[in-house]
């Protein structure tokens, strides 16, 4: 898996855009602002939408913060329109179809069972992961914790633990 330090991978493919139309996205595209890359398993499953509604839910605090949020499976991007339509809704960011699995093996979070891993990587400015976590295909990741380690990350100094915005930074003197 690739981990802190690591670029994300130079990445072309096709995604579902929150217009609900198709389009060809390319990571670099995205350079010059934060990404949060995450993987779910599989459309049509349990948890998977759970996370999905969470993304949105904060989709208008990581633009805030200068954040490009991306979703993707192994899925076919019209497996996710069908899953948007189906009562998920349209979500306020891409969904990458990964049909070929070139994202999730250029990660490194293909499963051996074929889906991606649930694996969150969050890439500063310049597509270099300063965060990456991975769950249990069972466990849903919080985005309330994504959101506050991007904050974190974008504080500019030392950050204790369960630290917030608007409290202070530790002192190195």
């Amino acid at each position: 898996m690739l981990s802190v330090g690591q670029l994300l991978p130079n990445f072309s493919g096709d995604a579902l855009m929150p217009n609900g139309e198709f389009a060809q996205i390319n990571l670099s595209d995205f350079r010059g602002k934060w990404m949060v890359l995450f993987f779910y398993p599989m459309d049509f499953t349990f948890v998977c939408p759970t996370e999905i509604q969470g993304f949105n839910r904060l989709h208008a605090e990581f633009e805030k913060l200068n954040t490009m949020v991306l979703g993707a499976s192994v899925d076919s991007v019209h497996c996710h329109k069908a899953w948007a339509n189906d009562g998920l809704g349209m979500p306020s960011f891409p969904l990458v179809g990964d049909i070929r699995r070139d994202l999730a093996l250029g990660c490194g979070v293909l499963s051996s069972e074929g889906f991606a891993h649930r694996a969150t990587f969050v890439a500063n400015p310049e597509g270099v992961i300063e965060s990456d976590t991975v769950n249990s295909s069972n466990v849903g990741r919080s985005t309330d914790e994504t959101l506050r380690m991007l904050q974190a990350l974008q504080a500019g100094g030392l950050t204790a633990c369960e630290w917030q915005p608007g409290q202070n930074l530790l002192s190195t003197a």
